[in-house]
């Protein structure tokens, strides 16, 4: 039983610390933070993220890259340009290393204001400490695990981060259906995003990435938007202009402010 509670914990407080930090904020900038609040984020991911932890900065770097390049040859991981999920994944580890030490040239227009925390950074997601962090996993299922197939989960543990991206990524891109019709293959996986908090709307979020709501319909419930907007409620965070609103809600507002212009 602790071993599965443990899981559960470290399953969606990773995802929730990659989608609100990593993704929506770093690289989209749907919202603000001030430095004491956004490094405060920076340590729960290191310590959810765990042995997978992501530097913000490259992260966004790699991310603003593949919103711009979708699915074509300059996409650091897109499923069209790859024969399996393991090569994609592979391929995406090794822009992520060239983002964070910019061993490729990166466009200007990518570098605006990603946030930076070097010193973190550097010793956060160095490899040493993910040997530290693999070694803790380790034992930490040898001394609770109470069944061999509880094992079974110790893989994932080690490789939370690639194993969420593996879904969203390869499969978003797959299979599922789509709201919009976009000029690249996104996805959105299933109706009800409970198990990624909201990542699985891909087609909604390649629509409106500035968003940080990526649902658009009625019944795609993002559970880290509420918590976003809860957060805006007692002054963690600061939303940009629109920054709530899908662009089905921004279509509909042009809409109304035509016909009163009309009026």
């Amino acid at each position: 039983m602790v071993i599965i509670i443990f899981f559960i914990i470290q399953w969606y407080t990773s995802i929730f610390s990659q989608t609100f930090l990593q993704h929506r904020y770093a690289a989209h900038r749907s919202f603000k933070m001030n430095k004491f609040w956004e490094r405060f984020f920076y340590v729960f991911a290191f310590i959810s993220q765990g042995a997978t932890y992501m530097s913000p900065r490259a992260y966004a770097l790699m991310h603003r890259m593949h919103h711009a390049y979708a699915d074509t040859p300059k996409d650091p991981h897109s499923p069209s340009n790859h024969k399996n999920l393991f090569a994609m994944m592979e391929n995406t580890r090794k822009m992520y290393t060239a983002c964070y030490w910019e061993n490729i040239e990166i466009e200007p227009r990518f570098k605006k204001d990603v946030p930076d925390w070097p010193w973190f950074d550097s010793w956060a997601d160095s490899r040493w400490v993910k040997v530290l962090w693999i070694a803790a996993y380790i034992a930490f299922y040898v001394i609770f695990a109470t069944a061999w197939w509880q094992f079974l989960l110790l893989p994932i543990s080690i490789l939370m981060n690639p194993a969420h991206a593996v879904v969203v990524n390869w499969f978003g891109h797959k299979i599922g259906y789509r709201n919009y019709e976009l000029k690249n293959t996104s996805t959105n996986l299933y109706p009800f995003d409970f198990i990624f908090l909201g990542e699985s709307y891909h087609n909604d979020h390649h629509r409106n990435p500035a968003s940080i709501k990526m649902g658009a319909r009625w019944f795609e419930i993002d559970i880290t938007y509420y918590i976003i907007l809860a957060f805006s409620k007692i002054g963690i965070v600061k939303l940009q202009n629109n920054a709530h609103k899908t662009q089905h809600e921004l279509d509909l507002d042009l809409q109304e402010s035509i016909i009163r212009d009309k009026v």
